[in-house]
């Protein structure tokens, strides 16, 4: 495996805490999105410190570029961007050791 290949990528925001619903609301649609265009999935959590922080799992580093360079839902982007206090820099992650199983 190659440090570009199969990756993490970790997202990180501070939320206006009356418009949490409307955010993973918005964060949801935006990531059925990504699905289609090349995205192996995602996660949104809510960290004790009081952050939102979801994970998507690329294929590699040209996956997410392509993905992002098409417009996203221009509503759900824009109600995204209203709820989101502050946005800090995403964090790709290439996996070293993996044992974790996915709940279903």
């Amino acid at each position: 495996m190659t440090a570009q290949s199969n990756l993490m990528v970790l997202y990180r925001w501070r939320v206006r805490p009356d418009r949490e619903e409307t955010f993973v609301d918005a964060w949801s649609l935006i990531t059925r999105q990504l699905r289609e265009r090349g995205s192996h999935g995602s996660r949104l959590h809510r960290g004790d410190d009081g952050l939102f922080y979801g994970y998507a799992q690329w294929a590699d580093a040209d996956a997410i570029t392509l993905a992002f360079a098409q417009p996203m839902h221009e509503d759900a982007a824009s109600r995204m961007r209203d709820a989101v206090v502050e946005n800090f820099p995403p964090v790709r992650l290439a996996p070293i050791a993996d044992f974790l199983v996915p709940f279903h």
